[in-house]
């Protein structure tokens, strides 16, 4: 990149935004100029950019001016508000929130998945107005399933997507954890955020006054994944919320139209960001996965048996921060090529 771009980040004390922070300055992105902000309680907030550290400031109509990329990280309400005035000032739009999925000219991405595709659909171009990163769900099981027909037809695939409180930021997992708190005290649990109970609870659905609604992230789950793999949604899932802190779990079920080795699978699943657990190594967990930039995958076979069979099991685990903020990184560098040059002199 042989000049300094200027990125601004909407959201950077937010959970994504913190975790967005970090994987910008280990990707070529490293010694851009950084503007971090936020809504009013966390102006003056001090944050780390790399080596350096800067103060978040407010949003306000010319905190865009000069900026080549605005990722916004915050809350959908937000980049609703802020969006326009962002791409008025001609930066590229990278919306980690998926606030303007379905607006004119916006696409849905992940480079990891639609660069192997033989049908990636509309690629960024002068005419995009902003790209939404896929949701990680969305992209570890494009990436699976694209992986598992390189061994033979499936003939069908399901998943079970277990959620964890730290999707919907800081107040969910605060949430939990107080819940936790109250129950093993015998107190009145908060449900702010919930509206019902989620502490050693797995739940598909939350409470009507919720600030959530599970059906509305199963479904952009699924409008992601077909939307990388050019396909409608063919693979069924579900989505059931857990009360762990942090971390995807991924469980999925398949059957090849014909018999195929276990070791074929693995090897196939094996590569760019998929680590295949194979052996006696403990199987991979939300935890083992915490910090880590691929999906973590075990496989074994619906029987047991080490026979060729058409069924298997196949056990993920992600950091759901993680792997969403590398997703947006890619997409920005997808992006760059629209404007090789910055405009930070």
């Amino acid at each position: 990149m042989p000049d300094q771009y200027k990125i601004a980040i909407v959201g950077a004390s937010s959970l994504r935004g913190k975790e967005l922070n970090e994987a910008l300055t280990e990707s070529p992105f490293a010694n851009a100029d950084f503007v971090l902000m936020d809504e009013e309680d966390q102006i003056g907030q001090l944050e780390s950019v790399g080596d350096e550290m800067t103060f978040v400031q407010r949003i306000d109509p010319t905190s865009f001016e000069r900026a080549d990329f605005v990722f916004f990280a915050d809350s959908e309400e937000s980049t609703q508000k802020y969006w326009k005035i962002a791409q008025r000032a001609g930066a590229s739009i990278v919306d980690m929130t998926a606030g303007i999925e379905g607006e004119a000219g916006v696409l849905v991405r992940a480079p990891w998945v639609q660069d192997h595709s033989e049908d990636v659909g509309e690629t960024p171009g002068l005419a995009t107005a902003a790209v939404v990163p896929a949701h990680p769900v969305a992209v570890a099981v494009g990436l699976l399933t694209q992986r598992l027909e390189q061994v033979g037809a499936l003939r069908c695939a399901s998943v079970t997507v277990l959620e964890p409180a730290s999707e919907y930021g800081r107040e969910a997992m605060d949430e939990l954890h107080q819940q936790t708190v109250n129950l093993l005290n015998f107190q009145t649990l908060p449900k702010s955020i919930y509206d019902t109970q989620v502490a050693f609870t797995a739940t598909p659905v939350f409470g009507e006054a919720g600030k959530f609604r599970l059906p509305e992230r199963e479904a952009r789950i699924r409008r992601h994944y077909a939307a990388l793999r050019g396909v409608a949604p063919v693979v069924p899932l579900q989505l059931i919320h857990t009360p762990v802190f942090h971390g995807y779990g991924l469980s999925m079920s398949i059957e090849f139209a014909d018999p195929v080795a276990l070791e074929h699978v693995e090897a196939a699943l094996q590569g760019e960001h998929v680590d295949v657990i194979m052996g006696d190594s403990d199987a991979p967990t939300n935890l083992s996965s915490a910090g880590q930039g691929d999906v973590l995958v075990r496989v074994r076979t619906a029987d047991g048996s080490q026979e060729k069979t058409s069924q298997f099991w196949v056990w993920a685990a992600l950091d759901n921060l993680r792997i969403a903020s590398l997703n947006a990184v890619a997409c920005a560098m997808e992006l760059q090529r629209l404007r090789p040059r910055g405009k930070v002199q």
